[in-house]
């Protein structure tokens, strides 16, 4: 084996135990904690939980069979099959990124209406587009016999070979489905996560003008102090940026280099390094393994839960041990006891 697919297929091993095991942590979180699921923004994260595990189990594991295989794993029909779902779960996905900025923007912008705005029937309605949007482009690929086994990527997948007789159609399909997932998800994500940006920063200069003011007032307060507050200011400052930057550098980071190469391979008559196909795929793979984190488990709420779940795990293992140590003694007083007669 090449060592430039020795080291893809470590990283792809790599995304499959991280994605699965934080996605996992997520969705354990969802059903444990009854607030987590009350709140609005929990449908859309339980829906992007369940798309990436799933992906994390039929199309990762396929992909890394291919890379040490050089070649398809399963039957044409099976091959299908996890093509339709790679298309379904990856366009799914981006669509409840989207369905997330919207609700946090309209959270932040519109913070006293905001649960007459979102209610759980606005977010039932929402997911109920983005299935009705993924299953429509997967189910067109897979009656048209557009999806098979693609070496470029080493997945099963979209597949140009396969629609060598109806080329112009491909091209369209292809165009339109990237337009109105990846593009329509990534002007989304601008619109609203800037709009976040630009009223967290108005309410920073709120704040820093009634810290300044303060400190002014407090001639007497100690340089340390005084200090410690402008600090606070300038991460205050830094911390909604960072945010922001992190929900669309993801996005892009993860899946433009994918994007782009698909659109490349439908007008280029040159051939793609395929090292660089299957790294650009991984790439897609790793988003399922940064979500859990970018949208749950950095979150406060999520890891109070995750710090309840432990304690109750640890409490009881400990517990148990205490138990089984009683008991034992009880065991050893029995038998050290001889009656005398």
């Amino acid at each position: 084996m090449h060592i430039a697919d020795m080291a893809v297929s470590v990283f792809v091993v790599v995304i499959i135990a991280v994605s699965f095991l934080s996605n996992v942590v997520v969705l354990i979180c969802f059903l444990y904690n009854q607030e987590i699921r009350k709140q609005v923004p929990g449908l859309f994260i339980l829906n992007l939980t369940v798309c990436n595990l799933l992906l994390t189990v039929s199309n990762m594991p396929l992909t890394l069979v291919g890379l040490i295989n050089k070649g398809n794993t399963g039957g044409s029909g099976f091959c299908q099959t996890v093509g339709f779902l790679d298309t379904f779960l990856t366009t799914n996905s981006m669509l409840s990124m989207g369905a997330l900025s919207i609700d946090r923007w309209v959270a932040v912008v519109f913070p006293l209406s905001y649960h007459s705005r979102i209610r759980h029937r606005d977010a039932v309605i929402g997911l109920g587009y983005t299935w009705m949007h993924s299953l429509s482009f997967s189910t067109v690929a897979t009656c048209a016999s557009w999806v098979g086994y693609h070496h470029l990527y080493a997945s099963c997948t979209l597949c140009n070979a396969r629609a060598s007789g109806s080329r112009t159609q491909f091209i369209i399909y292809t165009v339109v489905l990237h337009s109105l997932t990846f593009l329509l998800t990534l002007i989304v994500l601008c619109v609203t996560y800037l709009k976040v940006l630009k009223v967290a920063r108005f309410h920073c200069k709120r704040i820093d003008v009634i810290t300044m003011q303060t400190l002014l007032l407090l001639v007497d307060i100690h340089p340390s102090v005084r200090q410690r507050c402008l600090d606070e200011q300038r991460q205050r400052r830094q911390r909604a940026t960072k945010k922001i930057i992190t929900f669309i550098g993801t996005f892009v980071v993860c899946f433009a280099p994918y994007v782009i190469t698909r659109i490349f391979e439908l007008f280029t008559l040159g051939q793609i390094n395929p090292h660089w196909g299957v790294l650009s795929k991984c790439l897609a793979y790793s988003k399922a393994a940064c979500d859990p984190f970018v949208y749950s488990l950095l979150r406060n709420q999520y890891r109070k839960t995750c710090s309840d779940l432990t304690n109750k795990i640890l409490k009881r293992s400990s517990f148990n041990s205490s138990a089984r140590m009683v008991e034992n003694g009880r065991v050893n007083d029995t038998n050290n006891f001889k009656p005398t007669h």
